[in-house]
């Protein structure tokens, strides 16, 4: 009798996914190792909200042209990216994209440490091509706009998880204190409210 006993006891139990010790030591090393590039996100967009976004070294170049200029993406790419191999310029690790303002166009191609911008000028076998050099704090502000290559994306969304991850043990970890559990669920609230009412007065 005593061994059922023992027995319906034992298989009644369940040893948690992740014990309150753990959860704690899992939460200080996600925060450890994601401090620096937390701090970075967190600079650069304070000063970025303020207009503080750093600044260029631009230099303009005359491109000569075989034909004439069209709004083709690719094609104008193809342009930017020949003459800045001529130039031995390194080409933009970002996206390029194309404006269109009326009949007059623009290729803009972004990077961490470049950006590159070709436009047509009033010869329409000459364009123009503006290559933006970043600053240090310009530099930083691209990386936080997810202007470099997949490596520094892949990271970025690597933090994300991260912080989702420090947001979610931070709660759990409140919620399995006693002491902690109402005012966790209070804070929470606060926050919802306000978020919703900056929102709105935004």
């Amino acid at each position: 009798m005593a061994r059922r006993t023992w027995r319906c006891a034992a298989s009644s139990y369940r040893k948690p996914l992740m014990t309150h010790a753990t959860l704690i030591r899992w939460h200080m090393l996600t925060a450890a190792f994601l401090f620096p590039a937390i701090l970075l996100f967190l600079a650069t967009g304070a000063l970025y909200t303020w207009g503080v976004k750093g600044d260029y070294a631009s230099t303009e170049y005359e491109v000569a042209l075989a034909a004439p200029l069209t709004k083709g993406k690719d094609a104008l790419q193809a342009v930017a990216a020949a003459e800045l191999r001529r130039r031995q310029i390194d080409l933009p690790s970002g996206a390029a994209s194309v404006k269109s303002m009326g009949d007059a166009f623009q290729l803009e191609w972004t990077g961490t440490r470049r950006d590159v911008l070709l436009d047509p000028t009033d010869d329409a076998l000459t364009a123009k091509l503006t290559v933006k050099d970043t600053g240090w704090h310009r530099w930083l502000v691209q990386m936080h706009k997810a202007k470099g290559g997949i490596a520094f994306k892949i990271y970025a969304v690597v933090l994300a998880l991260g912080l989702l991850f420090l947001v979610v043990s931070g709660l759990l970890m409140a919620w399995r204190v006693r002491a902690m559990k109402r005012p966790a669920i209070l804070a929470s609230a606060a926050g919802l409210v306000a978020f919703i009412g900056i929102a709105l007065i935004s």
